[in-house]
């Protein structure tokens, strides 16, 4: 497959057959982030739990010490007094079951966050199966159902980030733009990877975190073509050919084997 000058550039810069910690691996996605615009640092976390069982489920919410680097649009769902409480919290957009109604007849999201009080949560179940596909359905254990939505409002403005694990057994999380630096993505991402190894599940069995990615995206993607990656991940698994971008670390198949690609960095030994 033919690529581009600084694509080819980049992929120069990683050794495929050496190890990097977290930290090199930071150093490096922000050293061949070669985009126009500030790119988003992504990491891909595949863990040692079977998401068809209710009792291996990951999912949690975490404010990162940095923020995300992107503007979020939050919809608060309420009403009486906590309507003024969510316009002077900060709140893009606050409303009633008329909000809900929108989003039912118009297929209006103009929101990238939806936090609901508990007495809304019958009103908001209506429309659960048009936000949950999208991951927009408020959900206690992340904070978006809450009474408390000062507070609420104001971890999501501060860069609190959702994570759950999907059903390939991976957790997809940004953690920051290129423009951090190494530093600040590095404090980010063992943030991140504190509140999901605290989140394991008790009836997990043998390795927890099997490997870690950490990639970033250059814009539109071709059918084929998945981002760069920097991982962050295993010592022990054999080299394998990868469509894309070269030679990939990884014994992985399957759906989750699609956010994989050329720029990997193999180690798990000394993470977490």
């Amino acid at each position: 497959m033919k690529h581009g000058k600084k694509y080819v550039d980049s992929a120069k810069l990683i050794d495929h057959l050496n190890a990097y910690d977290p930290a090199e691996a930071c150093e490096l996605a922000c050293k061949t982030s070669k985009a126009k615009f500030d790119e988003t640092i992504e990491i891909s976390v595949r863990l040692g739990v079977d998401p068809r069982h209710a009792d291996q489920q990951v999912r949690g919410a975490v404010v990162l010490p940095h923020g995300t680097g992107r503007t979020v649009r939050v919809l608060v769902v309420t009403k009486g007094d906590k309507v003024k409480e969510a316009e002077a919290a900060g709140a893009d957009i606050v409303g009633g079951e008329e909000m809900i109604h929108k989003i039912q007849t118009e297929n209006w999201f103009g929101f990238d966050v939806m936090i609901a009080t508990p007495d809304m949560m019958g009103v908001v179940g209506r429309i659960g199966r048009i936000l949950g596909p999208k991951g927009l359905m408020p959900n206690p254990k992340s904070g978006t159902v809450t009474m408390d939505v000062a507070k609420a409002i104001t971890d999501i403005k501060a860069g609190k980030v959702e994570y759950r694990v999907d059903k390939t057994s991976i957790v997809h999380c940004p953690i920051g733009k290129a423009s951090f630096g190494p530093e600040k993505l590095g404090e980010n991402l063992q943030v991140l990877m504190d509140a999901i190894n605290k989140a394991k599940p008790s009836a997990a069995k043998g390795t927890y975190v099997r490997s870690v990615y950490l990639q970033r995206h250059h814009g539109p993607r071709h059918q084929g073509q998945p981002p760069e990656v920097l991982r962050a991940a295993r010592h022990h698994q054999a080299p394998a050919p990868h469509a894309g971008t070269g030679a990939c670390f990884c014994n992985e198949s399957g759906p989750g084997r699609k956010a994989r690609a050329a720029l990997c960095l193999a180690r798990e030994d000394m993470l977490y």
